[in-house]
């Protein structure tokens, strides 16, 4: 160039696919084209998903499924949180050191076999969901041809029953609540009563721990006769941010009215009194601060006042499998779907109603027509 600068020029294929001209200009040779080298990566707006290859580090895969999972956003951050420490927790402690193209379908398939072994199959079917989430990525990315989670053994659930409390339970459960801390001398406030309260309203809804707590002072009609509850929400606590109402449930099938009995009616006009001086979208159910309460402290309550009853392995979910069970012997499983939510009969009988072993005593009035026929026995005249 007159001015003594060199001018280094290449032609560079940009990601919107044309091929455009690049220079830059320095004071020798070497200059110059250390100054192109520096405008072309400048220059490229490639996203960290065009280095994933067969050689890519599954680390780094995982890196940039959690990146993905941000940027469509279309999980829940509960679910999200989740999906990240099953991942770290269950995942990559086997698979951090190996390169994609050496983890074949029989190294998943042993390693979901061993966790469902050793661990639960709950656990193992945990870590299968998040491995063929992050494989299906580096499918759509190219780096894979086959998610090799898609062709393991299916995992075998092991045979379980839903356990429901009976009424004499119930009553053990609402007794022990009713006297946890409060004897003389404790220290630290005594309860404030919203745990007996909340489990009336898990009893009377077949409402999960997290929607019962996102009950909000306009959700309840205690104007009508039943009174009636409106389900339409949930509570979530998100790694490293407050607990909040979510303002919806569980799936959009968990979005329900429902009415209520007397029981739980009573309470929920208790709650109102409560917030009578609330504007309508206050909870009903809250901390000292009128902050969420968080369902962990819900469960630690729980398991506290229980704590020396002869009724082990309670969980604010029992309530739910109670209601589902007294309502299908009841009126049957489709009504027991429809109060608990469910998209589906299947999911209530499956995994919430506990099988009922007698068969209903009607059977022995049909099977009357079987019985011996009964013969005159009366001796024969013929004779003399």
């Amino acid at each position: 160039m007159r001015n003594g600068q060199v001018q280094a020029r290449t032609r560079f294929r940009d990601d919107d696919g044309r091929i455009r001209r690049v220079a830059a200009t320095g004071p020798g040779r070497a200059a110059a084209e250390r100054k192109l080298k520096v405008a072309l990566t400048h220059r490229t707006t490639r996203s960290s998903y065009a280095e994933l290859t067969p050689d890519s580090s599954f680390t780094h895969l995982v890196e940039l499924w959690l990146e993905d999972l941000d940027l469509e956003d279309k999980v829940a951050q509960s679910t999200r949180a989740l999906y990240e420490r099953n991942m770290r927790q269950l995942v990559l402690p086997t698979f951090e050191h190996y390169t994609l193209r050496e983890i074949s379908v029989s190294r998943v398939d042993r390693f979901l076999k061993a966790l469902a072994k050793n661990k639960s199959y709950s656990t193992a079917k945990q870590a299968k969901t998040v491995l063929s989430l992050v494989f299906g990525l580096a499918v759509r990315y190219d780096a894979l041809r086959e998610n090799p989670v898609r062709e393991t053994a299916r995992l075998r659930r092991p045979p379980s029953q839903a356990l429901a409390l009976t009424s004499e339970q119930i009553e053990v459960i609402r007794e022990a609540v009713r006297g946890w801390r409060r004897e003389s001398g404790l220290c630290g406030p005594k309860p404030d009563g919203q745990l007996e309260q909340i489990i009336e309203v898990m009893l009377g809804t077949s409402g999960r721990i997290g929607e019962v707590l996102a009950l909000r002072k306009c959700d309840v009609d205690v104007t009508r006769t039943p009174a009636t509850v409106r389900i339409c929400g949930t509570i979530v606590s998100p790694a490293r941010k407050p607990t909040r109402r979510q303002d919806h449930p569980k799936t959009s099938k968990s979005s329900r009215t429902v009415s209520v009995p007397s029981f739980t009616s009573e309470v929920l006009r208790a709650r109102l009194v409560v917030v009578s001086d609330e504007d309508p979208e206050h909870l009903l159910f809250f901390t000292r601060n009128h902050t969420p309460l968080t369902t962990n402290n819900i469960r630690r309550r729980l398991r506290a006042a229980l704590d020396g009853t002869q009724i082990a392995g309670v969980t604010p979910h029992s309530f739910r499998r109670t209601v589902a069970t007294f309502v299908d012997r009841a009126a049957g499983s489709e009504l027991a779907a429809d109060l608990l939510g469910h998209t589906s009969a299947d999911i209530t009988r499956a995994h919430y109603i506990e099988p009922n072993e007698h068969v209903n005593p009607v059977t022995a009035e049909i099977l009357e027509a079987l019985a011996p026929q009964v013969h005159d026995s009366g001796q024969d005249d013929s004779g003399g």
